[in-house]
């Protein structure tokens, strides 16, 4: 599964703004007053990471807003993922922040909780979020209050490898109602009837679909800034390899170990040698060119028998946000609103930020796409109404979580530590991190 791990560390100078920002007291993000259009021109600084084709992309969206709002002028800052965030912290202590902020969902706690950010539903009538699903919208909400807006989104899904299906005779049953046991059962026909030669799936050792596990279990990772998740589900969740070789769905834990560090078209997946993969839906586009094939399609995950709760939800690729400082946070909400909302904006920036947050525009712009892009938007539309209530954001501290989560899986599948205590391990060794921040 490839994740990109630029998630994994928290620069030192997050934690410089913390305890800058600590020291300064500070009052409530965006003011008791209600912000007011300014009269005259206005210059707004917007701040993101990406690489060149999306610094592209954003200023050919910048021209057309300001075709549309001539008064307002925006003016872009942007570097790669780890600049970016030493140098946001250092301009917010620093009082300079930008008025727009690309913002992450690992750091949006802490830049919430120091007061950085502006509450947006301050600004309803300039920014518009009912245009995508209520989930969604509420991953940008830290304690209860709406400081980012998602721009883009992901669901976690099955990628299947149907010529290898094909190619041995094995059928997928009824994925809409699919379960664990029906899962492993495809993926064992396949290891028994290509005689070993290909892997029936490959576990995975990571937060989003640990997020998914727990909510199929009547538990949850987080709540209160608390890690909350049931020690006997985490459990079940480390030892996830191990068991999954001993049952035949695929090979020792030394091959896994191997595969979850490669790259897309190093994975056994990218080589046509894995027939299920467990990945976000927007990575259909990834293994299709490092397969070469056109023949992959998306299922939605498995669950047990008799879940009937609505576990699943988007998982946002980004937000943007409007610092608490800006003088000019209408402004701000009506670009935000403009890039999210605005249809001719939708067509200019496709998919490089991820599958756009707002149902039309997705849906619009799955008509314009073909192969691997177009699977992977009318799959996400496709599971608008079964999507339950987001989870609680990443609590400030807990940005580390998914590498640590990678270790404990790895100590457990090589029989290294019990589950049940790499479980307690990781809930205790997280929890400290957080008490910490």
């Amino acid at each position: 599964m490839t994740f990109n791990r630029r998630y994994l560390a928290v620069p030192a100078a997050v934690s410089a703004l913390a305890m800058t920002l600590a020291g300064c007291g500070g009052s409530t993000a965006g003011g008791g007053d209600t912000p007011q259009a300014a009269e005259g021109p206005v210059t707004l600084e917007v701040s993101f990471w990406g690489s060149d084709s999306r610094v592209k992309l954003t200023q050919q969206a910048i021209d057309l807003f300001h075709s549309k709002n001539p008064n307002i002028t925006v003016n872009m800052q942007y570097s790669d993922f780890r600049a970016y965030w030493d140098k946001l912290a250092t301009q917010s202590a620093g009082g300079e922040a930008p008025d727009v902020i690309q913002m992450d969902a690992s750091y949006l706690a802490s830049y919430s909780s120091q007061g950085s950010l502006y509450d947006l539903s301050k600004l309803s009538d300039s920014l518009d979020l009912s245009t995508m699903s209520d989930s969604l919208r509420d991953t940008g909400k830290y304690q209860g209050t709406q400081y980012a807006a998602p721009i883009s989104m992901a669901s976690f899904a099955v990628v299947v490898n149907n010529d290898l299906l094909n190619k041995y005779g094995v059928s997928l049953p009824d994925t809409s109602k699919w379960t664990w046991d029906d899962f492993y059962e495809v993926a064992k026909q396949v290891q028994e009837k290509s005689n070993g030669e290909i892997i029936g799936a490959y576990a995975s050792a990571y937060e989003f679909p640990l997020q998914l596990w727990a909510r199929q279990h009547g538990s949850s990772l987080y709540k209160d800034g608390k890690v909350v998740i049931d020690p006997q589900v985490l459990a079940e969740y480390l030892e996830m390899p191990k068991v999954w070789h001993e049952n035949g769905v695929s090979p020792g834990v030394d091959k896994w170990s191997e595969n979850i560090v490669a790259t897309s078209d190093q994975q056994a997946f990218g080589q046509n040698k894995q027939a299920l993969m467990l990945a976000p839906s927007n990575q259909i586009s990834t293994y299709s060119k490092a397969t070469g094939s056109d023949n992959l399609t998306l299922e939605p995950l498995p669950s047990d028998v008799g879940t009937t709760t609505k576990w699943n939800y988007f998982k946002p690729g980004q937000h943007w946000s409007i610092s608490s400082k800006s003088e000019h946070p209408v402004e701000a909400a009506k670009f935000i609103d403009f890039m999210i909302n605005d249809a001719d904006a939708a067509k200019i920036l496709g998919i490089e930020r991820g599958d756009p947050a707002n149902n039309a525009n997705r849906e619009a712009l799955a008509k314009t796409l073909t192969g691997a892009d177009k699977k992977a938007l009318e799959f996400d539309s496709s599971l608008t109404d079964s999507v339950g209530e987001a989870p609680e954001v990443t609590p400030n501290g807990a940005s580390g979580a998914e590498k640590m989560l990678t270790r404990y899986v790895q100590e457990v599948s090589f029989g290294r530590m019990s589950p049940i205590d790499g479980a307690k391990g990781f809930i205790e060794e997280l929890q400290r991190d957080i008490d910490a921040a």
